[in-house]
């Protein structure tokens, strides 16, 4: 019993010191609560410190990538002028509703949206093949980014230069979108002659000029007139004036001007309506459609004539007859797209590597351009590619084609200049050294050529609009 009660007696300072532990250990535990809360606030603001530190750096990086590759870009246009390449431009054709209830229609090519000359290609098993151009637009660009690009090329032509600017590419690429356009959107060749009479305007004080335009189309390898009622069939022949340069007898040729520039693509577009449409898109071309514009300029203080020539040409969709399901007629169209889009290629060949012949003559196609593909002309291909892996074979099949004509070199390019005074010899001057007047003779005229230079095919009638 005296063990029970010193026991019992001894119990409360052991439950006093048992509470004090226990409001110490509570304190303890409250205190590390709001320690750690604490520990966790400043951490979290730590890493989010570093990440916007980060985020800077990257930003920084990123502006400072995006600015060397445009000057990258700038540099090597620079070159591409010098040497005289042809520009080659790829522009991939957006996703239609139509195509997303197909199989097989995932999307495999890729642009960089921090490279305007790069794109990617999936071909499987996660392979990819990467390719660089002169410049990339992706599915959303606008036909006015479009156009802004080969602007440049475009003013030249009033300048003097003989411009090929044409599109390549599989059937249903977008080729005719981009040059024809819709109405409410028009495509190159609108948007070309509008800005050709935009320039002519600016300078209207110091140069008179005259713009004539045909249109042709080759279809089967027959050379057929657009602008004619009938779609009279035409030849390309020898100049019989001994000039050795080429004409098309029989074409028509319309003068245009300003105001009748709305009548004109009325005309145009009923030519249009006669042309060959492909079975595997019946808004495809089977045929090729050049229009040719001339611009004829008289400087009004020297009496210099200056003649420059624009072709704008949308190239028959190139199709694999096993895939177009072509028989008869239409095997015959198939063969004979290939075969000139072929002859086109031996021509690139030739002038990338420098050959002394080049079979212009394989073709029709290539006959006709045949002043405006060779050397010291300027010359932009835009290749259409489809961005959807049923057609992946076609699209790289397009795009090594368009490496290969990046690394043509045409030379610099040579202005057409007669000059005043009477004399009927042409001169011509380099894009690089353009005939420009000086503080020290003001008064100097073109040098004379030490070789006769190449004029624009001559057509044999004419008609004002």
């Amino acid at each position: 019993m005296a063990d029970l009660q010193k026991r019992l007696t001894a119990l409360p300072p052991t439950l006093r010191t048992m509470k004090t532990d226990y409001a110490s250990l509570r304190s303890q535990v409250r205190n590390f609560s709001d320690f750690y809360g604490a520990a966790i606030t400043d951490a979290k603001k730590q890493i989010s410190a570093a990440m916007r530190e980060m985020s800077e750096a990257n930003k920084d990086l990123l502006e400072k990538y995006r600015k060397e590759v445009a000057l990258r870009r700038k540099y090597h246009e620079q070159l591409v002028e010098l040497k005289g390449n042809i520009r080659v431009l790829c522009r991939v054709k957006p996703v239609l509703k139509e195509d997303q209830h197909e199989e097989g229609q995932s999307v495999v090519v890729t642009t960089d949206p921090n490279n305007e000359s790069a794109l990617s290609v999936l071909k499987g098993q996660g392979r990819s093949h990467n390719f660089e151009l002169d410049r990339v637009f992706h599915p959303q660009a606008t036909q006015e980014e479009v156009f802004q690009e080969i602007e440049p090329l475009v003013t030249s032509c009033i300048d003097g230069y003989h411009v090929c600017i044409f599109a390549y590419g599989q059937t249903g690429s977008g080729k005719t979108y981009t040059m024809e356009g819709s109405t409410e959107n028009p495509g190159i060749n609108q948007r070309a002659l509008k800005h050709l009479f935009s320039e002519i305007e600016d300078r209207k004080d110091m140069w008179i000029y005259t713009v004539t335009v045909s249109s042709v189309e080759i279809y089967n390898e027959v050379l057929r007139d657009l602008l004619s009622k009938d779609g009279e069939k035409l030849d390309i022949k020898i100049n019989p004036d001994g000039t050795g340069q080429l004409h098309v007898p029989g074409l028509r040729l319309i003068e245009v001007k300003k105001s009748s520039n709305h009548y004109f693509w009325k005309t145009w577009e009923f030519g249009e309506s006669y042309r060959n449409f492909a079975t595997m898109n019946q808004h495809s071309s089977r045929s090729h459609a050049l229009l040719m514009i001339t611009v004829l300029g008289t400087d009004l203080a020297s009496g210099a004539k200056t003649t420059g020539k624009l072709n704008l040409v949308d190239l028959a969709g190139s199709e694999r007859v096993w895939k177009s399901g072509a028989e008869g007629e239409r095997l015959k169209e198939a063969q004979n797209i290939n075969r000139s889009l072929l002859a086109l290629g031996d021509v690139i060949q030739a002038l990338r590597g420098k050959e002394k012949h080049i079979p212009f003559r394989n073709s029709r196609l290539t006959y006709l351009l045949q002043d405006s593909l060779g050397k010291g002309n300027k010359t932009a291909m835009v290749v259409q590619v489809s961005a959807l892996e049923s057609n992946v074979g076609e699209t790289m099949c397009s795009l090594k084609f368009a490496e290969r004509v990046c690394k043509v070199e045409l030379g610099p390019a040579a202005r057409k200049i007669q000059r005043g005074g009477g004399s009927h010899q042409w001169t011509q001057q380099t894009h690089s050294q353009p005939n420009t007047s000086t503080s020290n003779n003001n008064n100097k005229q073109p040098p004379l050529p030490s070789q006769p230079v190449s004029q624009p095919i001559s057509l044999s009638i004419s008609q004002s609009v």
